[in-house]
């Protein structure tokens, strides 16, 4: 007897589907910042790609190519500025060495209470659920200090 394969269709997971709900949501939040900080370094970049990554918030190659996580759009917006500068001085400095670090100094001169804060988020998790709660706490506490 002979018999036909059939392929199985592989299921979408739901982290699969939020990231494509949510993906170019977050390359015009991301475009619009990079834009932003960009007038300040005024560095030269070729791709911008939106991706779901599991442990990196974003990444530059030698190529001159940025990289964020989607997940950046559920961060509270000062530590997502921060990941988009990081990786902007990158683009002059592709290593963690002192002159990277002042470069980051000269746009977020408070950059190193933004790693720790984004230490500490990331020992909660990384999953979107996790830092939707982290983002409404910190629009929570900014109101009632305003």
């Amino acid at each position: 007897m002979w018999y036909r394969s059939r392929r199985r269709q592989k299921r979408k997971s739901s982290v699969t589907q939020h990231y494509v709900v949510h993906k170019e949501i977050a390359r015009a939040q991301i475009l619009s910042r990079l834009e932003h900080w960009n007038q300040f370094y005024n560095y030269t970049y070729n791709r911008v790609a939106i991706r779901n990554q599991k442990t990196c918030w974003g990444s530059c190659t030698s190529k001159k190519n940025l990289n964020f996580s989607y997940k950046l759009m559920f961060l509270p917006p000062h530590l997502m500025d921060y990941v988009i500068v990081h990786e902007l001085c990158h683009l002059a400095e592709l290593n963690h060495g002192k002159g990277f670090w002042n470069l980051v100094a000269q746009a977020i001169p408070e950059y190193k209470s933004h790693v720790q804060e984004l230490r500490m988020i990331e020992k909660g998790g990384t999953s979107v659920a996790y830092l939707e709660k982290v983002k409404v706490a910190y629009c929570t506490t900014q109101r009632t200090t305003e």
